[in-house]
């Protein structure tokens, strides 16, 4: 099967230029590429998706350059933005893509040069800008940019010129890929699309060649919000900054129209076995959810972290109160006397204080097994056994409270 065909199955493409040609560049191993840019120190769930498709293609013959984008990161992408993205130093770029290339590990085999890491700064920063102007900006429509979704969204608020020459930035490291590995397709989320054409004309424009662009439908739930976001924000492949147990219960609970996408698109397994897993109805499709969450904690965080999630969240979910592994929150001195509600808040348990007073007068949060129906309720020492208490919200999510 050609890997356009596996990727169409598992609901990946949302839209190729030249498709035919593409198909056939692909019926032998290809080079391609997807960037990622450094704007935090770890990648999250929206990288993890990208790159779970660069090893599908690699598995299939194919060759990926993860391109990381120390220069491009300098200047921020407009797409799917309503204002600025903050500027970033240097040092704290280039502390980012040393991360970003350590977690791509987790699914893409660098060995033997199977697959490339390259960063966009080594070719960006040492541009001369007037010739940069002359040979690339020459080649550029302003008219033409201005009707790319990335830019005509932002024309109300304002754009600024650094974020401007962000298409011209994208559409150069296309050409320099092209030169330098004989790169003839790039990925992208579909808010890319412009900025992808934008460099197979450049290539076409600078090197008479035909190189092609495909866009994959961005992860999102059954409502259209992106996916990946919890109270806290990101859900990060970090276990530092999203516990393994956190990433597991994210799965866990995804609701139940979205779980047949996400096993397709966000694991290996085979297609009939995900048809077998999601053909059930009522609570039985709760297994599928199970199975994600397993696949997916494994990946990021190993086997041992996957078990031990899954062994938890059994437990709890059971009764049996285990709090090994749980998400957990360490009160400082000035939260002792304070309000549940605002230390829960703080966590990230609840997602705002008026969220949090609701589901209290509902009846939908306990501590250590008991009810909690006073919205002013205080946490003082005697609300911890050995230091600990177990905050219930709801009947699947929990957060081990440590006493300072």
């Amino acid at each position: 099967m050609n890997i356009v065909d596996e990727l169409k199955a598992r609901g990946f493409v949302a839209q190729i230029s030249h498709e035919e040609a593409l198909y056939e560049y692909l019926e032998t191993p290809g080079v391609f590429y997807i960037g990622f840019d450094p704007t935090a120190d770890s990648l999250h769930a929206g990288h993890l998706f990208q790159m779970i498709l660069m090893a599908h293609m690699q598995r299939a013959g194919h060759r990926p350059i993860a391109l990381l984008g120390g220069g491009t990161g300098m200047v921020g992408d407009p797409s799917d933005r309503t204002d600025m993205r903050a500027v970033l130093s240097p040092d704290v770029i280039e502390h980012n893509v040393s991360r970003f290339r350590d977690q791509m590990s987790l699914l893409l085999d660098f060995s033997a040069g199977r697959a490339i890491v390259e960063n966009n700064a080594s070719w960006l920063l040492p541009l001369n800008y007037v010739q940069f102007l002359r040979e690339i900006g020459a080649v550029f429509s302003v008219n033409k940019m201005l009707t790319a979704e990335a830019y005509r969204q932002r024309l109300e608020k304002g754009l600024t010129f650094l974020e401007f020459n962000y298409m011209l930035m994208q559409a150069y490291d296309f050409l320099e890929l092209y030169r330098r590995h004989n790169c003839r397709l790039q990925i992208g989320g579909n808010d890319q699309w412009s900025n992808i054409l934008a460099g197979v004309d450049l290539v076409r424009r600078k090197e008479q060649a035909e190189v092609y662009a495909l866009t994959t439908n961005l992860l999102v739930t059954s409502t259209g919000q992106k996916m990946g976001k919890t109270a806290k924000g990101a859900l990060w492949l970090d276990g530092e900054k999203t516990p393994p147990y956190e990433f597991y219960q994210y799965w866990r609970n995804v609701d139940d129209e979205s779980v047949d996408s996400l096993l397709k698109r966000l694991t290996f397994l085979p297609l009939d076995e995900i048809e077998d897993l999601t053909s059930v109805s009522g609570s039985a499709i709760n297994e599928a959810k199970r199975r994600l969450a397993l696949e997916l904690t494994e990946m990021v965080h190993g086997e041992a972290a996957a078990q031990q999630a899954d062994q938890t969240a059994a437990a709890l979910f059971a009764g049996a109160g285990s709090a090994e592994n749980m998400e957990t929150y360490r009160l400082t001195d000035a939260d002792q006397g304070a309000a549940l509600i605002d230390v829960l808040t703080a966590a990230g348990l609840f997602p705002s204080k008026s969220e949090g007073r609701r589901l209290i007068r509902q009846g939908g949060v306990t501590l250590n097994g008991e009810k909690i129906s006073d919205t002013s309720f205080a946490l003082t020492e005697d609300c911890f056994a050995d230091g600990e208490a177990i905050v219930k919200k709801g009947k699947k999510n929990y957060l081990k409270l440590l006493w300072p």
